[in-house]
């Protein structure tokens, strides 16, 4: 009898479902001892930046952080994270002060017993309406991109006190987006992550550089603006073609992960294309690369030429360097609906499925004439406001300082109760 409830006990301890149960335990005692240590009792700060989601999104958040530690000079800020993994992403990258709450209750306490005055919103994740639902707070989104993809316009919008954009093509992208939507919420603040220096991290070359960095395939098809698996191999071989061209392969981090097959296919032509190439190239610094980690932004200083899609990066090269050229695409084969939804391709030749094939020519024609460098010029003030480089950042610190102000001062007149919130069923997975 006794060897067989040890038979049958040691069975229990080394299945499958006691280990995931052992891990669970194991875990939950980590992130409780983590919470402990983040509990925000020596918090003194002014603005709240609330991020709920886990590390596969905190890139989202990452592309603040220098802005984010300026502002923390004027105003103090924390960092609030709901998710352990987040949270140990952001330590490794920066020093300004950052809490854990993983539950509601614990996230309202918190706010009570200090002074916000501000939250920002880096995207439109779910748990974004526990915080919202502090009402001391101004909650402003800032979104974590400019780009023309449909995905920039949420009806989330309505929900926040305001909404940091970036220009005018930004307030008309949500007024053609959303019915009746308040646009006296929309505040522009040009791009301030764009204003930040940053040390380069593409060697220059000798050789002209084109860079090819198009997005992903998106959550759906209706967000699915990549041209990889459509057109990718042709412009890379296209570029490759070039006499005295330095091939950049730069594709948004969720290409190479991609389990759509011909996303996977293309994108392994792709390498296997410079790869290939590169065999017949001795001296290293002048080979063609495939950069699959690192900071775009800090690259397009020695980027001669941009072929890319609808996506921030586009833009951003526009206000970066805009008097360099650009190339989009456009896989609908739609060209007056992209003109329409993205303003910038009517400054831009297009890749398409009609001129894919002249894709060398294309590039030739824009590194030796490049006529579109003015009206270029007036899409980045459509797109961003006027001014230069470091215009964004006055703006955005002008207004949460003015936005700081205006509830300090409203905040006079009113007393708050802790809310109760029925709805408030936190995730049991915490990571």
């Amino acid at each position: 009898m006794k060897n067989l409830l040890r038979k049958t006990a040691l069975k229990a301890v080394r299945s499958s479902a006691w280990k995931n149960t052992s891990k669970w335990i194991r875990g939950t005692e980590r992130w409780n001892q983590m919470e402990d240590e983040y509990d925000g009792s020596y918090v003194k700060a002014e603005v709240v930046v609330y991020f709920g989601d886990r590390k596969p999104k905190f890139y989202q958040l990452d592309q603040w952080l220098p802005v984010l530690e300026q502002l923390h000079r004027t105003h103090r800020v924390v960092l609030v994270f709901r998710k352990p993994s987040a949270l140990n992403a952001a330590r490794e990258v920066t020093n300004l002060p950052m809490v854990l709450k993983r539950k509601f209750d614990p996230l309202q306490t918190f706010y009570h017993a200090n002074d916000f005055r501000l939250a920002l919103y880096v995207n439109n994740g779910m748990t974004n309406f526990q915080s919202l639902g502090f009402a001391p707070m101004v909650h402003v989104h800032v979104n974590h991109g400019e780009s023309d993809k449909l995905s920039m316009v949420s009806n989330q919008a309505k929900s926040y006190d305001r909404v940091f954009v970036a220009g005018d093509a930004a307030i008309n992208r949500h007024r053609m987006s959303l019915a009746d939507f308040d646009e006296s919420s929309l505040v522009k603040v040009g791009r301030p992550q764009l204003d930040i220096e940053r040390p380069s991290e593409l060697e220059p070359s000798p050789k002209t550089t084109i860079m090819y960095a198009p997005t992903w395939e998106g959550e759906n098809d209706a967000n699915n603006y990549t041209s990889v698996d459509l057109f990718g191999p042709q412009i890379v071989e296209a570029a490759l073609g070039l006499s005295d061209a330095r091939v950049i392969y730069k594709p948004h981090p969720r290409v190479n992960a991609s389990k759509d097959p011909a996303m996977a296919d293309a994108n392994a032509r792709i390498l296997e294309l410079i790869e290939t190439t590169n065999e017949s190239i001795a001296d290293e610094s002048l080979q063609h690369q495939i950069l699959l980690e690192g900071d775009i932004l800090a690259m397009f200083d020695t980027v001669d030429l941009l072929v890319t899609d609808i996506s921030s990066v586009g833009l951003d090269f526009l206000y970066l360097q805009p008097s360099k050229p650009l190339i989009l695409t456009d896989r609908r084969d739609d060209t007056a609906k992209l003109n329409d939804e993205a303003p910038i391709s009517r400054a831009t030749p297009i890749i398409n499925s009609s001129t894919v094939a002249e894709a060398g020519v294309l590039l030739q024609d824009m590194l030796s004439d490049d006529s579109s460098a003015d009206a270029r010029s007036e899409l980045r003030k459509y797109y961003f406001g006027e001014g230069e480089k470091g215009t964004s950042t006055v703006l955005f610190t002008q207004a949460i300082s003015s936005l700081i102000a205006e509830r300090t001062a409203e905040m006079a007149g009113h007393h708050f109760e802790m809310p109760t919130n029925a709805e408030a069923n936190d995730e049991a997975n915490d990571e």
